[in-house]
């Protein structure tokens, strides 16, 4: 189904014959009575029998009397049913559409059509008329229905004007249609190869697809590069980039090319943490409040690392704390928490993503929220409602899963905080970087300017974990091996080995049917599948089939999603706060509304509303960052080669509390080990921090 809610069965009947067809496929925005010509291929379903799959498909404006009359009368405008629609097309006959549309003040010869009916009239026949010119225009480029309708929406009666002018400003402005669509486009309206529109298309591509590789900048001989391998010659590089700096739609430095939105965020963010850096004056309250913290009846137990971590936050206006599984972060970080509050400091938990807010939650007992949440994100605005002039009131803010942290979020967390008051960053540089451009944890403690705690002591309770010792076997680059048997509750770790797909899926199956026998744990609730990619036999929309099959058989399947589904929203929903990597539950499916269970409670999506929600069964490492779970099962292959990185197989067995089975190929494990993966990107964060140190 259509993962923007756009799926639908429509009955039809072919003309000239009058035979009923079942079509199926992106159809939601065909309206009853009008005439459509589709493309695609018959098909047999084994329960619902022969059906017509639509690949694409365009509005054809009716022309026969009766045809119009059913268009008009079917809901088209309200209050105008099929008897006034009869009387208008009695009335102008086939030339009805026409009439509408360039002599619309004829309407008033039919009763009941003047005023705001007649303008509503005229108003939406234009439009569809419009759409469908659109549409054809569209598909006759090759477009399918979806990429269709984001650019009617974005340009609407002048799409085909807009395109033929500039489809490389589409790429630009519509998600889903990069530089390659636009091009062919062009191509196909007549732009030329060196075309400066053509260059400054590819130009501003490369570098957006730069922001999404993690880098906030490239060099110049890296975007050379880069568009040259879209086929534009290089030579018209130069005059390109010049004409757009002078449009201030990129900018210079030093070698370097920004788009501005990541130029103004990585400044922003170096300024604001360059006059936090300066240390502070310690209270002569501190050395009490650690005392009262860690006092031996118990609170809390804190080694050297530990305790000059609580000290340094005391101390600074700027620290990161970071260190790998089992070395303290967590009851360093509740020692913070509790001197400063002892000091009557008013102290602020947040975290990139919700589950890893969840998380901060349960290990400090008080309240944390996501970073956006935290910074009242104003969809209506497309911004923060904090910031420099409604800042925080916070002595204290402390940023847990830092390391999923990039550079435009961080520019805005900083804006919004007290200039006199301390921001604590704690997180793990061995994790996976984050989704945005810049990566804020490794530039810091690269910069050499912001004072770090590293705890780098695995503690003993934390050594006698499976799952830790693999953590740090996989940090030094050696692949993880099963732990001997009999170890239950201290973190095991199982490599199940598997070659062909099938034969990993089948081990796959066999696995979430042991683990309720051998641990007790619900293999919905407690245990998730994880996987390096989305796509290809091993990705998670295949393993998300096979899952839903294998753990809700019997579930009908109503619109998108079953009853029981596992989910998860794959973007920031604000008005609903649920939020990237949040996973819930499919309640129930009625009347075109799913129903879906979060930690926020029961909330409901009509159908055109599902574009953020996946299945969750399996789910994607990068999807899992911030989470923890009783139990990971991690499916690697050498399908996934182009994802096998050490990153990635460190990040997904800490995400495991108790138990991580590895279910595939041990030499696709070993490689990810090996693999240190792409850890540099270009940015100039630690450079802006070290020029004024």
């Amino acid at each position: 189904m259509a993962k923007d809610g756009t799926f639908a069965v429509v009955r039809a009947r072919r003309e000239p014959s009058g035979k009923e067809v079942v079509l199926v496929g992106d159809l939601a925005s065909t309206r009853i009575g009008e005439k459509v010509q589709f493309r695609g291929r018959s098909e047999r379903h084994a329960v619902h029998g022969e059906r017509f799959r639509v690949l694409s498909f365009v509005p054809v404006l009716p022309s026969t009397k009766d045809g119009v009359a059913r268009f008009l009368g079917n809901g088209l405008v309200s209050g105008i049913g099929q008897r006034l629609a009869q009387r208008v097309v009695a009335k102008f006959g086939e030339r009805t559409l026409d009439v509408i549309t360039r002599e619309s003040a004829r309407l008033k010869e039919v009763p009941g059509l003047g005023g705001k009916r007649g303008e509503a009239l005229v108003e939406a026949v234009r439009a569809r008329r419009g759409e469908a010119d659109s549409l054809a225009f569209l598909q006759g480029l090759g477009l399918g229905p979806a990429l269709s309708r984001k650019l009617y929406a974005r340009f609407g009666a002048r799409t085909a004007m807009q395109l033929r002018e500039d489809p490389y400003l589409a790429a630009e402005e519509v998600p889903g249609i990069g530089f390659v669509t636009a091009d062919r486009i062009g191509r196909e309206t007549g732009i030329a190869a060196d075309d400066p529109r053509r260059a400054r298309g590819a130009l501003l591509y490369t570098l957006s697809r730069g922001a999404d590789d993690g880098h906030t900048c490239l060099p110049l001989d890296d975007l050379t590069r880069g568009v040259s391998a879209l086929g534009v010659p290089p030579a018209l590089v130069p005059s390109t980039l010049a004409a757009l700096a002078s449009d201030q739609q990129v900018i210079l430095e030093d070698g370097d090319v920004f788009l501005p939105e990541l130029h103004e965020a990585e400044e922003s963010l170096a300024d604001g943490l360059r006059r936090r850096i300066a240390r502070k004056t310690p209270s002569p309250k501190v050395r009490a409040a650690i005392e009262a913290a860690t006092r031996s009846d118990g609170k809390i137990a804190l080694a050297d690392k530990q305790r000059e971590a609580v000290e340094r936050s005391t101390e600074v206006g700027v620290l990161v704390l970071t260190g790998g599984p089992g070395t303290g972060k967590t009851t360093t970080l509740r020692a913070i928490v509790a001197v400063h509050e002892a000091l009557e400091h008013r102290v602020v938990l947040a975290a990139p993503t919700g589950r890893a807010a969840k998380r901060m939650s349960e290990a400090t007992r008080r309240e944390a929220k996501t970073i956006h949440r935290l910074l009242e994100w104003n969809p209506g605005t497309a911004d923060f409602v904090r910031g420099d002039d409604n800042p925080l009131e916070a002595d204290v803010v402390i940023v847990d899963e830092a390391s999923m942290l990039d550079v435009r979020l961080g520019a805005a967390l900083e804006r919004a905080i007290l200039r006199d008051a301390t921001i604590v960053f704690v997180g793990d540089i061995d994790q996976l970087p984050p989704v945005g451009a810049g990566h804020v944890l490794r530039e810091l403690i690269g910069s050499e300017t912001v004072p770090i705690v590293r705890l780098d002591r695995v503690f003993r309770q934390a050594e006698e974990s499976a799952i830790v010792r693999a953590a740090h076997t996989i940090a030094e680059g050696h692949a993880p091996t099963s732990s001997a048997r009999g170890q239950k509750g201290t973190g095991e770790l199982f490599v199940v080995e598997a070659h062909e797909p099938e034969r990993v899926i089948e081990k796959l199956r066999e696995v979430l049917r042991r683990i309720p026998q051998a641990y007790g744990l619900d293999p919905l609730r407690d245990v998730q599948v994880l996987t390096p990619m989305r796509k290809g036999p091993l990705g998670t929309d295949a393993l998300n089939q096979v899952l839903q099959a294998e753990l809700v058989p019997n579930a009908p399947q109503k619109g998108r999603f079953r009853p029981g589904d596992k989910i998860m929203q794959t973007s920031n929903d604000y008005e609903r706060e649920v939020w990237n990597g949040d996973i819930g539950w499919v309640r129930r499916v009625q009347d075109g509304v799913t129903y879906a269970e979060f930690d926020v409670g029961e909330t409901s999506y009509r159908d055109d509303e599902l574009e953020g929600l996946v299945l969750a069964y399996a789910a994607t490492v990068h999807k899992s960052q911030g989470s923890e779970f009783p139990a990971i099962v991690l499916v690697l292959h050498g399908s996934h080669h182009v994802m096998l990185a050490r990153p990635l197989l460190y990040t997904a067995i800490t995400r495991a509390r108790s138990l991580v089975v590895i279910v595939g190929e041990p030499s696709a494990i070993a490689r990810a080990a090996r693999n240190v993966g792409s850890t540099r990107v270009h940015g100039r964060l630690a450079k802006r921090l070290r020029a004024s140190a």
